[in-house]
């Protein structure tokens, strides 16, 4: 007999954004299952903190994808797996579209013979590359500057095909600069190799690296370095649970900006770490790197209005003070 607990399968839920979201879908009062190829993830996260299932393997595999939906009862999809490395992208483009483009197919199609037809996906604003206006809104054109942003634009475009094909619902989320931690101390960011600004200012207070470097200081915006919109990884989080609950509901497929509506530079970053931390260390200013936009804020206006989404850390200091936290727990 199927569970009156609605079970979610969570793609890349042994990683950074996804495991945060397995626990706010617990909180909720949702089973899961995680479903992930520990490429990236953290298998200790999965059994010792978040205490659910973990089945390792890939989305590419459509005979595991089979043998999940078959052998479970799951209403829901939430699809974390996927690579992420920009410059990694540029570099070799064809593991990107293998992995995002091609794993995705496969579990799109999978999802279909199982009559499973709810999805929430992982999608960015990196898909807007160097906006036209401010605050970057999801009517804005798609200009991908890399094959990442791009795998992630395909993706939503098949999602509107498989949509009206098979009546499978989806919510993309186009969000911002993921920042922070759980304030439990007990999940965050751990990449390896780590590319995120805070984490990489944060590892430098520690003294794991020699310096953090800002590469350009003379963009367009008020200290000459770049701004962007620092969304708490927790409200990222409440926001994939309230996507579950309005399709599960009946909503209609949508894609939403997920921001604070806020923009910090990297020199803003830089001192709020000193602060937090404490702690001197040494700030290198280099040039610019090519396909940087001088600023990426977004409005989340829509999300607030229909999914009654509602940052609850929009605040840059608990960012830094939770990943803070976190950083002295796990590379201490």
């Amino acid at each position: 007999m199927a569970s009156e607990t609605p079970t979610i399968l969570v793609t890349g839920g042994a990683g950074y954004i996804g495991s945060h979201a397995v626990l706010a879908l617990r909180q909720a009062g949702y089973e899961v299952i995680v479903l992930d190829n520990l490429v990236y993830g953290h298998r200790d996260l999965v059994e010792t903190v978040l205490k659910v299932e973990l089945v390792v393997g890939d989305t590419s595999d459509r005979a595991l994808l089979d043998d999940l939906f078959a052998s479970r009862s799951i209403a829901a999809v939430m699809h974390f797996a996927a690579y992420l490395a920009v410059g990694e992208s540029v570099q070799n483009p064809g593991k990107y579209y293998r992995n995002n483009v091609l794993g995705t197919l496969t579990l799109l199609e999978a999802m279909v013979a199982a009559s499973v037809k709810t999805l929430v996906f992982s999608s960015t604003c990196a898909l807007y590359g160097v906006p036209e206006t401010f605050p970057i809104r999801e009517d804005q054109p798609h200009q991908p500057m890399s094959p990442y942003a791009a795998s992630k634009g395909m993706v939503e475009r098949m999602l509107a095909d498989f949509d009206v094909a098979h009546g499978l619902k989806s919510v993309c989320f186009r969000y911002f600069n993921a920042s922070g931690a759980h304030p439990n101390g007990r999940l965050g960011e751990d990449h390896d190799p780590e590319t995120h600004l805070i984490p990489l200012v944060l590892l430098t207070a520690m003294g794991k690296r020699p310096a953090i470097a800002i590469f350009g200081t003379d963009y367009p915006t008020p200290d000459g370095t770049c701004i962007r919109d620092y969304i708490h990884v927790c409200d990222l989080a409440d926001a994939h649970v309230r996507g579950v609950d309005y399709l599960l509901r009946g909503g209609t497929s949508d894609v939403f900006n997920l921001g604070n509506g806020n923009g910090f530079s990297v020199r803003k970053v830089i001192e709020q770490a000193k602060q937090i931390t404490g702690r001197k260390f040494t700030v290198l200013e280099r040039d610019r790197r090519p396909g940087d936009p001088p600023i990426l804020v977004g409005s989340s206006e829509k999300a607030r209005q229909i999914l009654n989404w509602q940052p609850r850390y929009p605040d840059l200091r608990d960012s830094i003070a939770h990943a803070w936290q976190w950083h002295q727990v796990r590379h201490g």
